[in-house]
């Protein structure tokens, strides 16, 4: 019999390294990054200040290049277009959420001229742009606000009207980068609800860089970086218990890349003082991590 060929992830990275250099000194802001979103995921990327998600963001929205590795979304090898694929690509393919709502929209036109302008600028058919513009505004449940200007909306409405413009060019993947950051609780709850309602309906494929912790435990995968690499994923998962109640359930684990290195939690480091050196025993299904006293130690 024969197997069909596995489907190509939507967004896959493999060995990414961004280097940066000011004033003679190199900064690794990635090193060695490897990930695989699938098509139509929604998917939560979480981790400290300078741990490398927002540069990832912005070399797999186009806005960037790597200094090495491979980085490919929706069919497109980021490190090999040119200069008028790239922009093709940020017009059609992908569409971009900033945190700062300032940074979304354009401050003397509407909420319904800003998503025009989105449609023109991806040379969308002028016939079909007012139509469009109505789709989108309702879509996001931000109708009401199609004719003011940014500085009359309020903070969750102007990050969900940015997510009406970032979809004018239909794009394959949406990238959010912290959009619910200057936001208080409840319009933080519903930027995200709408971006999963974007998710659900349209099938767009979400990637949500994110220190906000009630966002990232609704999604079903959370992708945690640290120093630039894979450190640990979350998969939730909802399951009926004996009694047929929703039971909702979230694993952890670690990612192992290919040449055998994997990022213990931290919570597990400083539980069992686990630094430097540890000894490792292989067992018949398991390896076991001890720490070492000093005495253990090779001097």
């Amino acid at each position: 019999m024969s197997t069909q060929p596995a489907q190509p992830a939507q967004i896959e990275c493999t060995d990414l390294v961004r280097i940066f250099s000011a004033e003679g000194v190199e900064v690794q802001a990635l090193q060695g990054l490897t990930l695989r979103v699938e098509r139509g995921e929604l998917t939560a990327i979480v981790g400290a200040s300078g741990s490398g998600k927002s540069t990832l963001l912005t070399i797999l929205s186009g806005l960037d290049v790597p200094s090495a590795g491979s980085a490919r979304v929706a069919g497109h090898d980021l490190l090999a277009m040119g200069t008028r694929e790239r922009t093709a690509y940020r017009r059609h393919t992908v569409g971009f959420v900033w945190q700062q709502t300032s940074r979304n929209l354009l401050p003397y036109l509407t909420g319904a001229e800003n998503v025009a302008m989105a449609l023109a600028v991806a040379r969308s058919p002028r016939r079909q742009r007012a139509g469009r513009v109505d789709e989108l505004l309702e879509l996001l449940g931000v109708a009401s606000v199609r004719d003011r200007p940014p500085a009359q909306m309020s903070g969750g409405q102007q990050q969900r009207v940015a997510i009406a413009v970032a979809l004018a060019n239909e794009p394959e993947v949406l990238f959010a980068d912290e959009p619910t950051g200057e936001l208080d609780e409840v319009s933080s709850q519903g930027v995200f609800d709408a971006l999963r309602d974007v998710n659900e309906r349209l099938g767009v494929t979400v990637l949500i860089v994110t220190h906000d912790q009630r966002v990232s435990q609704q999604v079903r995968r959370t992708v945690q970086i640290r120093d630039g690499r894979l450190s640990t994923e979350v998969l939730r998962s909802t399951r009926l218990d004996e009694h047929g109640v929703e039971q909702h359930h979230a694993e952890e684990y670690a990612v192992l890349d290919r040449v055998g290195r994997l990022q213990l939690p931290q919570e597990y480091l400083t539980s069992l003082s686990l630094k430097d050196l540890v000894r490792l025993e292989l067992d018949t299904d398991h390896v076991k991590v001890h720490p070492t006293t000093g005495e253990e130690a090779p001097s």
